[in-house]
């Protein structure tokens, strides 16, 4: 077996319940969920109870499904599973950051529940996000300039780019799609993430991250605007990543060369397992959303050492 990592799941694959089965379990993650309730008032009931419409708002999309993601990482330390380097697709970079020690996990729901205060503000016109399969990066990337506020935004797998812009050109651009052989699949959220329309919200976030007090981290976390492991600059590069692109395939590719071979999705759904099979087929791929999925995963990677 190569090196393990861990990748922290990104907003959309929440559901009601999540979490609550790793936090029967006890322990760290039973701790971490206990000492974030206090921080955050109603955050365990949204999380177990709480309908679609409730989660499906980024203010608690963001701290409940980063408490899940750690729960998950937390546990399969305390089986002795134990990665070598870690990632997160936008969200789960916080996440991420916090299991590599930039920041206690505390610190870290402190911070992704400012992140998405932030981010759920409304914006000034009306925006929009689509998935682009079947066609290449490249393909996308140009069509996408042929539109007004239309910007390609997260590089996922080969075959997959996402958009994020101003609602009316997206729905052009997805016209554009359709003639050019691919298919736009519209997204549930509630802002153009990761585009020049997040400029404001990070802006206040990095007012909120210029009291954080970041250490050095204890394993590589790659970053998502780089592709690349953080240096120091986290503060830097956790502003520029909320209105930039995020580079998933590069960074599953940089992560490969560098002797990755086994990758464990933490957190709710198994979206991040689907793009990476898509960038490294040879790749081994497991996922922990629950008590359930954490003994078979542990298992399952046990053998295979």
């Amino acid at each position: 077996m190569g090196k393990i990592a861990f990748v922290f799941s990104g907003q959309g694959a929440q559901y009601s319940g999540m979490g609550e089965s790793l936090y029967t379990l006890g322990g760290s993650a039973k701790a971490l969920y206990d000492a974030c309730e206090a921080l955050r008032p109603g955050t365990m009931e949204q999380s177990f109870r709480g309908d679609a419409t409730v989660l499906s708002q980024t203010e608690n999309t963001q701290p409940c499904m980063y408490l899940v993601e750690m729960a998950a990482a937390l546990s399969l330390s305390e089986c002795g599973i134990r990665p070598e380097g870690v990632a997160g697709f936008s969200l789960g970079e916080i996440g991420a950051l916090a299991f590599g020690g930039a920041y206690s996990p505390e610190e870290g729901f402190q911070i992704v529940t400012a992140r998405g205060r932030c981010m759920a503000k409304p914006q000034s016109e009306k925006t929009a996000m689509a998935a682009v399969v079947k066609l290449d990066a490249d393909t996308v990337c140009a069509a996408a300039a042929e539109f007004d506020r239309v910007y390609p935004v997260n590089f996922n797998c080969p075959g997959q780019v996402t958009v994020s812009g101003a609602a009316e050109s997206v729905d052009g651009f997805a016209e554009k799609i359709k003639a050019l052989g691919g298919r736009c699949i519209p997204l549930a959220v509630s802002g153009a993430f990761h585009s020049p329309y997040m400029a404001e919200p990070a802006a206040e976030f990095g007012a909120y991250l210029a009291g954080v007090n970041f250490k050095a981290t204890e394993i590589p976390v790659y970053a998502n605007c780089t592709a690349e492991p953080y240096g120091t600059d986290f503060a830097e590069v956790l502003v520029r990543q909320m209105q930039s692109p995020v580079l998933w395939q590069k960074t599953v590719e940089n992560m490969a060369a560098a002797g990755f071979t086994d990758f464990i999705e933490v957190g709710p759904g198994k979206t991040l397992c689907g793009l990476i099979r898509k960038t490294l087929p040879e790749a081994r791929v497991y996922a922990v959303d629950s008590a359930e999925s954490l003994e078979e995963t542990v298992k399952a990677v046990k053998d295979n050492a």
